[in-house]
């Protein structure tokens, strides 16, 4: 049975008072966006929902662009009937015959919208539900905790059933929270990380530092992977390759002892920082987890990020690690992530990297380097940016200077 309409929910917009019809507008430009390669199909925008009458499209093909769309809470596959209660109750017992796992306990909630329908909702409860009853087997109702919930609503026109609900992504739709660049490892928690930026409205950058030849090219295709990856959210995304090689052999020709994780990370955050504001974008996004590793320690947060006036969002600062491995699972970054491929981050690693170190220490060492801001600079400046566009299983990257 093909359904010929789909009922998609907007999710956390709706709470957004003035400004929810900015939000549903861009929302829907995603959907749009996302199911521009069916033709055929007719939006119907409602409060809080948009209609989506499919035509000649499938509802799996759609059902698979759509989980990919932040913004949008959840979507049925729905079918439409006639204003006549035998044509409802035909496709309510088709439907649920239908049904991907067949339930023992349903109930029928019925929504009239067009009030010159001759039976109120009660009573269409009853004539509906007690059709799917009198001609199923094994089949009973429960009204409080229904495994199926048969919904019909009256419309002015037809009548639209559905009993399936999918969940969306959620949130808020792309670059209705701003623009950020994401701090993008190869590991497993910024890719998460940064889809988590997305899902709350941020339209993302991301920078990635990389050590050739301490490191190997595969290091580098890894994270373009990764970029790539989440660039199924947004189609395309912007990624800035940096040469840390250099600024993390000068360092270490200097300085090897405990705080030398530190200062590498300052160093990044200052990179980070100048494209930022030359990209014209409003925060940095990294993938902390507070008390993790060495370096995420509360004392190293505070030393590492004050070196940068830009906000620092960290969302998954209270999330333990099964938590972030379950994300990146679920949104296909995980087996990128555990790829072995050493990112620069893991070079010349001290025994025993410092857990809370001083400001004022780090600062003095710092000094003493005068070679850095030079590197720095310099690094900011042969910056790599490529374009990754998303293509389904394909990668187009498209290389900017």
């Amino acid at each position: 049975m093909k359904p010929d309409c789909m009922i998609l929910r907007l999710g956390e917009l709706t709470l957004k008072g003035r400004n929810r019809r900015k939000f549903e507008k861009s929302v829907l430009s995603q959907i749009r966006k996302a199911l521009s390669e069916f033709t055929s199909l007719r939006y119907i925008p409602e409060y809080g929902r948009v209609y989506v009458e499919l035509g000649d499209a499938s509802y799996e093909d759609a059902a698979i662009k759509l989980q990919k769309v932040f913004g949008l809470a959840s979507f049925s596959p729905a079918f439409t009937a006639p204003l006549e209660l035998e044509a409802i109750q035909e496709t309510a017992l088709t439907i649920m015959k239908h049904l991907r796992k067949q339930p023992a306990t349903f109930k029928v909630s019925v929504r009239r919208v067009n009030k010159s329908f001759p039976y109120d909702s009660q009573k269409m409860n009853y004539l509906v539900g007690g059709y799917v009853l009198q001609a199923s087997h094994g089949l009973t109702v429960d009204v409080h905790d229904p495994e199926v919930e048969l919904r019909v609503e009256l419309r002015e026109e037809k009548a639209l059933l559905y009993a399936e609900v999918e969940e969306g992504a959620g949130g808020f739709p792309l670059g209705t929270g701003g623009r950020a660049l994401l701090l993008l490892s190869g590991g497993i928690d910024s890719p998460v990380a940064g889809w988590l930026a997305m899902r709350k409205g941020l339209e993302l950058e991301a920078i990635h530092f990389h050590s050739y030849p301490y490191t190997s090219e595969r290091a580098k295709e890894k994270v373009i992977d990764l970029a790539r990856q989440l660039s199924g959210y947004t189609h395309s995304i912007k990624l800035h390759l940096v040469s840390f090689t250099d600024i993390q052999t000068s360092i270490h020709g200097v300085y090897k002892d405990n705080l030398f994780v530190t200062l590498l990370r300052r160093a990044m955050y200052r990179i980070a920082e100048k494209v930022a504001e030359r990209e014209g974008l409003s925060a940095l996004v990294t993938g902390e987890s507070l008390g993790q590793v060495a370096s995420q320690t509360l004392p190293s947060l505070n030393a590492i990020g004050r070196v940068v006036t830009l906000p620092i969002l960290q969302p998954l600062m209270m999330m333990d690690k099964k938590e972030i491995v379950r994300i990146a699972e679920s949104i296909g970054t995980f087996p990128i992530s555990i790829l072995p491929y050493e990112d620069c981050c893991t070079l010349f690693l001290p025994p025993s990297p410092s857990t809370n170190p001083n400001i004022r220490v780090i600062e003095k060492i710092e000094s003493s380097m005068e070679f850095l801001p030079g590197l720095i600079e310099q690094a900011v400046m042969q910056t790599e940016t490529i374009r990754i566009v998303y293509e389904d299983k394909a990668i187009a990257t498209q290389h900017l200077f």
